[in-house]
């Protein structure tokens, strides 16, 4: 169920399933602290390395050779630098950028910056709908539209990751990054490539008239603006302490993650350029820019059969697992900008189905060849969004208010800002260029064209040279940060006030050995508030005839139910309590919640039976769904005898 209530302190749980949950060692030996720490830059180094990268890599290497090797270095220590700018941030404040940005900028601001990222998202994920499809089609030989509608299914995987904890999410994706590197490995190998070339490929230059396209693919599927907010939830999954050292060793011991996962991310890169430089642009293949023909002409020109298996199984591991991280950002961006949240399974299948629809119509309507470009594009739109969070985070970072003595020094800010430079000036570029190459190809309906996109760039202007200058005068007026207030609640204790004790108490019971503990805490509830007070027995008859007819279905459950509660308000009224009971038919949460808002009582207990898994499904949640349909507090207590009152 969605919620866009505001819950104070609640909010601010990135991720509130898995914050904390990992456990730092108070040992100081190094290995095993470092061990705790890393996971969360391996989560995010998947996006470095998923379909989107193939397809710009091995577009730039088959047509330009090893000459864009600086540009995949150069994004790799942009995406460092901005990762550790991102893990600082979250340990620090505690907060994710969206929440973060979210306390910066005023309302409208934030969900125009939430849109902005949400697409984004969707192009990550198509990026991954279309490479786990290919990889599907070369392994199993299906069609690539019948691929695309099975990645639908990788949602179930990624949700029972999620009950298993952060940590099964990581072991997980270490396991698919190792697949890819090895089978990346034989790749290289086969195809023998020039190592000496390769070295010169580290000096920038820009041939060609592609090339600024390239490489600022390259950029944007290098480096990801959900990365960025990912990041910087993910660190909060370690449970570290919050003192200067607990918080300087937590940076520092993030830093040695960050740079281990990203460097693995990189030479999996420039192993995909270096490949398809040795094997398509050496022989004179120059213009493969889809995953389909790389893989068709892998076996003919390296001269072995393995080569395209492994192509084929590195791909539908990429595309695997950067299924997770993408729905975990779009989980993160959504809950920290504008505090809307969906259960992962609803969040899951609507990005992905977001996603599908453009693969769809492209394979429909253009056919399978289509898809190459397609990724391409995906990857500039990424391009093209990252300076939204990239300036955003470099604000927060440099900034006294937000960070304390945490603050990035003033050599890294000139160099963060520098890099913020580069991604605008590439993107200012790119968009110039693609804009009138559209106005010139539109012909007689340019005008068309233009009085839609030239508005929206011009807006898309605007709000970036916003979110770059308001924060600027914000620090330098001194502006109190509305951190606190805004997202961590208020910044001092709250007045305690003690509520009165609960004079009508309601006990959800259902003939289980939770009853026990239930009407045990509702006795003692019932003494301590004194005379006046009474309990509240509420069941309901649940059988197949009451599911039908309702309260008109008196078969011998409905008689025995009945009975039961007839002695237990006698073996309550024996304890010196009042009590009398209802009941209810039908579904167990609906008629609760219909005789809770009949019988108005302050408080309710239900119990806990603790089943899980599986056994949700069969015997129902009825607390979970109870709690959304009711205005009262609700106390869930453990099923044990140990609770009993005499």
């Amino acid at each position: 169920m969605a919620q866009a209530e505001d819950r104070g302190s609640e909010r601010a749980r990135s991720l509130g399933e898995v914050r904390e949950s990992v456990n730092v060692p108070l040992q100081p030996a190094f290995w095993r602290r470092l061990f705790a720490f890393m996971g969360p830059a391996y989560l995010v180094s998947v996006g470095y390395m998923d379909p989107g990268n193939w397809a710009t890599d091995i577009a730039a290497g088959s047509a330009l050779g090893y000459s864009l090797v600086w540009v995949l270095f150069m994004s790799n220590l942009m995406a460092i630098l901005l990762q550790v700018l991102s893990a600082r941030l979250g340990i620090v404040t505690g907060m994710d950028l969206a929440q973060a940005c979210r306390a910066m900028f005023s309302r409208r601001v934030s969900w125009a910056l939430w849109i902005l990222t949400e697409i984004a998202i969707v192009a990550c994920d198509l990026a991954e709908v279309l490479g786990s499809a290919i990889g599907l089609q070369l392994l199993f030989h299906l069609p690539l539209l019948v691929g695309v509608l099975l990645t639908v299914l990788d949602t179930f995987i990624l949700l029972y990751l999620q009950r298993r904890g952060v940590r099964m999410m990581e072991a997980f994706i270490v396991a698919l990054i190792t697949t890819i590197g090895a089978c990346l490995a034989i790749e290289v190998f086969l195809s023998k490539p020039a190592w000496g070339a390769i070295a010169v490929g580290f000096l920038p230059s820009l041939p060609g008239d592609r090339s600024l396209f390239l490489a600022i693919g390259i950029i944007g599927a290098t480096v990801m603006p959900h990365n960025l907010y990912l990041h910087s939830s993910l660190v909060q999954s370690r449970r570290i302490r919050h003192t200067p050292a607990g918080i300087r060793s937590g940076v520092r011991f993030n830093i040695i993650d960050s740079v281990f996962a990203l460097n693995v991310a990189f030479f999996i890169n420039a192993a995909l350029l270096v490949l398809a430089a040795a094997t398509f642009h050496k022989t004179g293949h120059q213009n493969i820019v889809d995953i389909l023909g790389a893989h068709h002409l892998l076996e003919p020109i390296l001269g072995a059969w393995i080569a395209p298996v492994a192509f084929a199984i590195a791909l539908l591991a990429s595309g695997q697992s950067s299924t997770i991280t993408g729905t975990l950002a779009g989980q993160i961006v959504m809950e920290g900008f504008v505090n809307l949240r969906l259960t992962p399974a609803v969040r899951r299948l609507l990005t992905r189905g977001v996603a599908i629809i453009p693969a769809l119509a492209t394979i429909i309507f253009f056919g399978e060849s289509a898809t190459g470009m397609l990724l391409l594009i995906s990857q500039v739109v990424l391009s093209l969004q990252l300076s939204f969070a990239v300036i955003p985070l470099i604000h927060l970072v440099s900034d006294r208010r937000w960070m304390g003595q945490y603050r990035v020094k003033p050599a890294l800010q000139m160099i963060a800002w520098l890099v913020a430079g580069v991604i605008v000036a590439l993107n200012m570029r790119l968009a110039f260029d693609e804009i009138f190459s559209w106005l010139r190809s539109a012909s007689g309906y340019g005008w068309i064209l233009g009085i839609i996109v030239i508005p929206a760039s011009l807006a898309l202007v605007g709000l970036l040279a916003y979110v770059t200058i308001l924060p600027a005068i914000q620090r330098w007026r001194g502006d109190p940060t509305p951190a606190l207030a805004g997202v961590h609640g208020p910044s001092s204790m709250p007045p305690v006030e003690p509520p009165p004790p609960p004079k009508r108490i309601g006990a959800a019971i259902d003939f289980s050995s939770a009853d026990t503990a239930v009407l045990s805490h509702a006795v003692t509830l019932a003494r301590a508030a004194g005379r006046g007070s009474v309990v509240v027995l509420l069941h309901v008859v649940e059988s197949g005839g009451a599911r039908l007819m309702g309260s008109e279905m008196q078969d011998s459950e409905a008689r025995s139910d009945q009975q039961r509660l007839e002695l237990y308000t006698a073996e309550l009224g024996e304890l010196g309590v009042d009590a009398f009971y209802d009941l209810g038919f039908g579904e167990p949460p609906e008629q609760l919640a219909a005789l809770i808002h009949q019988h108005k009582p302050d408080i309710i207990i239900a119990g806990s039976h603790g089943h899980k898994g599986i056994n949700d499904l069969v015997y129902g949640t009825t607390v979970e769904k109870l709690r959304h349909r009711i205005g009262v507090p609700l106390l869930v207590v453990p099923a044990s005898g140990k609770h009993r009152v005499e």
